[in-house]
């Protein structure tokens, strides 16, 4: 920061001495003037000495005009002026201007920086460090943080780091604040939608029964179906408000994704069993839990017999292209008709290598599914940005063309993107 400044010094004085330099080397104007009085009270100093030799007859007459004659020649070249110059030099208004230049150009540049620059720009300090989470845990720097999506509240990333930090220290108002500027900045998300429905619950009496919630879902939900945060909000949300059918959907097909035997899926799983208990209590409940259990039966019959299933693995020269916390997206799609993927998964590169399994219930559109093509490619790919929709620069994988129900794939992301 001190060598910034030293280098906006010296740059302010090279632009004053080019401004100012020239206008007080006009001064040269008053020096002619000088030399101009001087020249002529010489010569008149001359005349009187020929008047006195002429008066004391040292020079004749004729020698006396001769004398004259090439003084009057002398004050034609020499001075340029006729008038009696001033007692001292008059005032020269362009070295007035250099000086008030030189001291209003830089007191001007510091005040336009200060109002319209950043400070702490080029300091170390506002550096704002964050973990993987994107959660801040310096005091100092949230301040710093806060101050700077003041200043600028177009970052999208800012906004993620205060949104996350607030929610991390239980501070759900500003939390769902952050959030809801982040969602306009970021329309298109669906993660952003489901961690704003749960932060705006838990700052509005801790219940997810509020129509705005319910929206925030049903928008997370309608840009990712596949959402593990929606569904698990959707799940939760058909429990509070006794409509344990729906509760039991969402959570068997967030259990689906993540693996039954996953730790992850066991905690939904007990949420499932007392749902079904629930459910079983409310008159009619027994039909409706035999025709659930009777479709995921039929359903797992049909995800068993199409499921496609292997391994993607990142090859190491692509290693140093990514971070962590990039995601993975792995997909089938239809080797030809529609490009709208049949069936999702959504992991990050540090998850990687992993198995995967991709089957009917990863379906983004209900007559989109795996079991309708007879033909498939899996494709394994790692968006930098965080989309579905491939863009260039991200880093991909694939198979190719594949028949439904095809096991022991072994997948490599080894090619970028153009």
């Amino acid at each position: 920061m001190i060598l910034f400044w030293i280098l906006c010094a010296a740059l302010s004085l090279v632009a004053v001495l080019f401004v100012a330099l020239p206008l007080w080397r006009k001064a040269s104007s008053a020096n002619d003037v000088l030399r101009d009085a001087a020249n002529l009270d010489i010569l008149r100093d001359q005349t009187a000495e020929l008047e006195v030799d002429l008066h004391n007859g040292l020079l004749t007459q004729e020698a006396y005009d001769q004398g004259r004659s090439e003084l009057q020649s002398r004050l034609v070249e020499e001075v340029k002026i006729t008038e009696q110059p001033a007692a001292k030099p008059p005032r020269n208004p362009a070295r007035v201007l250099a000086i008030v230049l030189a001291v209003l150009l830089p007191v001007v540049s510091v005040s336009l920086y200060l109002t319209l620059g950043n400070l702490d720009a080029l300091s170390p300090q506002d550096m704002i460090v964050a973990d993987a989470e994107g959660v801040v845990h310096s005091a100092e720097a949230l301040q710093r943080l806060e101050k700077k999506v003041q200043r600028n509240s177009s970052d999208p990333s800012d906004w993620w780091m205060l949104a996350r930090t607030y929610t991390e220290q239980k501070r759900f108002p500003d939390a769902a604040k952050a959030y809801e500027r982040l969602v306009i900045l970021v329309p298109n998300e669906a993660q952003l939608w489901a961690n704003y429905a749960d932060v705006y619950a838990m700052a509005h009496g801790q219940t997810l029964q509020n129509d705005e919630v319910t929206k925030m879902i049903g928008k997370s939900l309608e840009l990712d179906p596949t959402n593990n945060t929606a569904l698990a909000l959707a799940g939760s949300a058909a429990m509070e408000r006794g409509d344990y059918a729906t509760a039991m959907t969402r959570w068997q097909a967030l259990v689906d994704q993540l693996g039954p035997g996953t730790a992850d899926a066991q905690v939904y799983v007990g949420g499932l069993k007392r749902a079904a208990e629930l459910l079983v209590k409310q008159p009619g409940g027994k039909k409706i839990l035999a025709q659930l259990t009777s479709k995921a039966t039929a359903k797992s019959a049909r995800n068993s017999a199409t499921a496609i299933s292997g391994k993607v693995s990142l090859s190491r020269a692509l290693a140093g292209k990514v971070s962590p916390d990039d995601t993975v997206f792995i997909l089938a799609r239809a080797a030809q008709g529609p490009k709208m993927p049949l069936a999702v998964m959504r992991k990050q590169v540090k998850d990687l290598p992993l198995k995967f399994t991709l089957d009917d219930s990863m379906a983004m559109q209900p007559q989109l599914k795996l079991s309708g093509f007879a033909q498939v490619v899996v494709v394994a790919r790692v968006s930098k940005s965080g989309s579905p929709i491939a863009q260039a620069g991200d880093l991909q994988g694939l198979t190719a063309t594949i028949k439904p129900g095809a096991k022991g794939l072994n997948i490599v992301i080894d090619s970028v993107m153009p």
